[in-house]
């Protein structure tokens, strides 16, 4: 499978040595600055990647689409990422198809057209922008969304395929996760659905992941087992959380929680991802969004460390369009389907 492998020579690694937390480079030493993990830098590289394979696909004569469903809220913040999704599709070769449904809408009127999409033909790649109105249970729509077109990944029949190594459309959080780390620790290597070398680029190492929920963090945990990392999961009420934490080669935070890493939590040299999106009050009361982790200090002591903003957020759109493409692949035959992996 194509969804970790075929990586670029510049997607974010830094410098050669970048490969052994906390042994080389200029982040890697106890009180020095760490090195970030640009998400920007290693999207863009992975948007190269996938018009790539939409242009092979062009080529044979397959279409790639993504069609997505939008229930107005009032809210301009869904709809402008929605006009931005556009946008950047159609730089990629990735027609965009979006169905916009009235801020009336309740569940019928949304699972039927979730339905229509899983239904059609013509159609490889679904997604359902949040929120939906109050009253309609996401769970609800999302397992109505056909598991080979569910490109975020959110129907139960992909998160449990995750846990079996048995599907590429994994959730796109976790997958970001997963090649970010990958710059840091090790070659490319498949998570899901090919014939995997028998020890992981994470053998060996610890990897906390703080938070749960069923879409982020039980996923990151997942993914990370299948390159072989001894993982603990925890959640922003797990005792004795700074001991654990300092405990991790690899720390993911996804708790949601403003300031909740702090520097004494770290293990000099370990990576830190931060998934965090947290909004708190800035200078002068305006509003800016931050991670989980203090960047300030923990940036002393740890070898890489992700941005907030700029870090997973980036890469996580990437892996969006990257299931996209992989879903029409699967669909024209490039890519066989999902087989069990190691």
């Amino acid at each position: 499978m194509a969804v970790l492998g075929g990586q670029s020579k510049d997607l974010g690694r830094g410098e050669t040595n970048a490969r052994t937390p906390g042994r080389s480079g200029k982040g890697t030493m106890h009180g020095m600055t760490a090195q970030p993990i640009d998400g920007n830098a290693l999207a863009k590289a992975l948007r190269e990647q996938i018009a790539e394979r939409a242009r092979r696909l062009a080529d044979r004569g397959a279409s790639v689409r993504l069609d997505a469903v939008l229930v107005e809220s009032g809210d301009n913040g869904a709809r402008v990422y929605a006009e931005n999704q556009a946008r950047t599709c159609a730089s990629l070769g990735i027609e965009y198809r979006l169905h916009l449904l009235p801020a009336t809408s309740g569940f019928d009127d949304i699972a039927g057209r979730v339905m229509l999409l899983s239904a059609d033909e013509s159609v490889s790649a679904i997604m359902v922008h949040m929120p939906l109105p109050g009253g309609v249970d996401p769970y609800r729509i999302q397992r109505l969304i056909a598991p080979e077109k569910d490109v975020e990944g959110v129907n139960p029949a992909n998160i449990g395929n995750v846990v079996y190594g048995r599907s590429s459309l994994a959730p796109c959080t976790g997958l970001a996760v997963v090649k970010m780390a990958q710059t840091v620790f090790g070659p490319p290597r498949p998570v899901l659905g090919e014939h995997a070398p028998a020890q992981g680029w994470l053998a060996g190492k610890v990897a906390v992941v703080v938070g749960a929920s069923d879409v982020v963090g039980k996923p990151i945990a997942v993914l990370l087992m299948r390159q072989d990392a001894t993982v603990i999961s925890c959640n922003k009420w797990t005792p004795a959380l700074p001991e654990i934490a300092r405990s991790a080669d690899l720390l993911v935070s996804a708790a949601g929680k403003a300031g909740l890493i702090t520097a004494d939590m770290v293990k000099p040299g370990a990576v830190v991802i931060d998934v965090g999106v947290n909004r708190v009050p800035g200078p002068g009361g305006k509003m800016r969004t931050v991670g989980d982790v203090v960047f300030e200090t923990v940036s002393r002591i740890a070898s890489h460390l992700s941005p907030v903003p700029g870090g997973v957020g980036p890469v996580t759109v990437s892996m969006l369009l990257h299931n996209v493409v992989e879903a029409a692949e699967r669909r024209s035959g490039l890519l066989a389907a999902s087989t069990p992996s190691n």
